[in-house]
């Protein structure tokens, strides 16, 4: 992994696949403002996620030996500051809820994505927005009117938490909600840790569904 400064984005990039790995790293390497590095397996993964602070991973849903999404899962316990965007040739919806629940922060399609895109997703989701293809977006749609129908547990969030999540669920990146809130961005993001732990959540994307299943943002449906 090249260093190249202190306000640098740390990218991990997670895939089997050298022929992608490769499109990615000509796109990625060539940002200044990007330091990336590479494995192709998620053990590998686990190890330097364990050993350095990375702000984004970019992993395969599907690799030999462990998937995506249980490497993402165990990202989230070592790191859940980590942004995960999972990368996938395949739109099955499984996979996507299953990596929503495992605390990914973004989605995207390999075959539907160019590799400027990717590199946009990185910078959105290290700025602390999700992501998600717009081919998977309906389904992801479908499954909160699906879920919006469901009970919804009785949760201890706070006003000010309340406030956040609604914040969240509509798309703003952690600089938004705070200009909206006029609080600091460090704030918000303590917000945010404290509406996943209080939710048992890994990620805000899985957070933002529970708000539109609560009806406390039915605007964005």
């Amino acid at each position: 992994m090249t260093i190249r400064g202190d306000n640098s984005i740390r990218v991990l990039l997670v895939d089997d696949q050298e022929l992608f790995r490769r499109g990615v790293k000509m796109v990625l390497g060539a940002d200044e403002t990007l330091e990336l590095a590479e494995v192709d397996d998620g053990d590998k993964a686990l190890e330097l996620v364990a050993e350095n602070p990375f702000d984004v991973v970019l992993l395969d849903v599907r690799m030999p030996g462990r998937s995506g999404v249980e490497v993402c899962a165990a990202i989230k316990e070592i790191s859940p500051t980590t942004g995960i965007i999972m990368l996938t040739a395949s739109d099955d919806e499984s996979d996507l809820y299953e990596s929503i629940r495992s605390g990914a922060s973004g989605y995207l399609l390999k075959d539907g994505s160019t590799y400027e895109q990717v590199a946009e997703a990185v910078r959105l989701v290290a700025s602390g927005q999700s992501l998600i293809s717009p081919s998977m977006a309906t389904k992801l749609l479908d499954e909160f009117v699906h879920m919006s129908k469901s009970p919804t547990p009785a949760t201890n969030l706070t006003p000010r938490e309340l406030g956040v999540l609604r914040h969240v669920a509509r798309g703003l990146s952690n600089r938004e909600i705070a200009e909206e809130l006029f609080i600091s961005e460090n704030t918000v993001k303590n917000h945010i840790r404290n509406i996943l732990e209080k939710l048992q959540m890994k990620s805000r994307m899985e957070a933002a569904m529970f708000a539109v299943r609560s009806k406390l943002v039915d605007d964005v449906l």
